[in-house]
């Protein structure tokens, strides 16, 4: 792990997240960046250096300009905080979509991680506005660590790893490896036995230690939880053993497929209080 990227919008959640992603840096060694998007109603993202130049009538361009003074004593503030010392840390404005900024960002810096804070929300605000975080954790090329409230914990001494046990995994299953040895974790297997999608222990035991080996996973324990859905178990899960984080692969559903489907992971993201690793496999449309 070489680069952490940290979105931000200065508020509570992007500052613990800021937090957790220094712990992570000083561990592992990797540089940070911090990155604000100014929003404007714009599918582009454009850089912010020196003067800029505004499109749009003089009162826009005069807002803007205010905006992006602003951003920059925010983030000068935020890059001199204490907790960063002895971390490599630089910082990126940019003008456009927040979604558009950190995806050209992860692509030009070749991002290995990208930490985000998530204030969390309903399902009539998830419907109504969506979320940056969970489209980052949809479509992002990189593992996404969401983190919600500050952990209990700077270590991940337990990871809840939760799987589907599909051969598209082995990537991911070395990011949990990663994790596992910089931290020295225990991970904890988990499948989610729901009414609709119902196997027998014995069967679903048998076929999780056989998926550990082929994944070369050590310190771990196999386990089988009960619940009415799969993210509902999931969060369950980790609370009933008091996990510090949960890692879970997801396929990023675009278009049609994901009104119908939804998604697993984004629904963790917006109720666990704990952190979660997510990453994308392969993508379904």
């Amino acid at each position: 792990m070489k680069k952490i990227l940290v979105p931000t919008d200065f508020s509570k959640p992007a500052q613990i997240a800021a937090t957790v992603a220094a712990d992570i840096a000083r561990k592992s060694g990797a540089e940070l960046t911090f990155l604000h998007v100014i929003e404007e109603a714009t599918g582009n993202s454009l850089n912010v250096e020196g003067q800029v130049n505004v499109e749009g009538d003089w009162e826009e361009r005069l807002f803007t300009l205010k905006l992006i003074e602003k951003a920059k004593k925010q983030m000068s503030k935020l890059v001199e905080d204490p907790k960063l010392e002895g971390v490599r840390v630089k910082q990126a404005l940019r003008i456009g979509s927040p979604y558009h900024g950190m995806n050209a960002i992860i692509t030009e810096k070749k991002v290995d991680l990208v930490v985000m804070g998530t204030a969390g929300r309903s399902d009539l605000e998830q419907m109504i506005i969506g979320s940056n975080t969970e489209k980052v954790v949809r479509l992002s090329n990189c593992p996404v660590l969401t983190v919600h409230e500050k952990p209990a914990s700077k270590n991940f001494k337990d990871i809840v790893y939760a799987t589907a046990m599909e051969k598209d995994e082995e990537v991911f299953s070395r990011i949990v490896r990663t994790t596992q040895k910089l931290y020295n974790s225990t991970v904890h297997l988990v499948r989610i036995n729901t009414p609709g999608n119902f196997q027998r222990d014995a069967v679903v035991k048998k076929a999780m230690e056989d998926f550990a080996k082929k994944l070369q996973l050590t310190n771990y324990t196999i386990n089988v939880f009960n619940d009415v859905s799969e993210e509902e178990g999931i969060v369950y899960f980790a609370d009933s053993i008091d996990a510090d984080l949960i890692a879970m692969a997801t396929h990023g559903r675009t278009g049609f497929a994901h009104v119908l489907a939804g998604s697993i992971a984004e629904e963790v993201v917006s109720h666990s209080r704990r952190p979660v690793l997510t990453f994308v496999t392969k993508r379904r449309k």
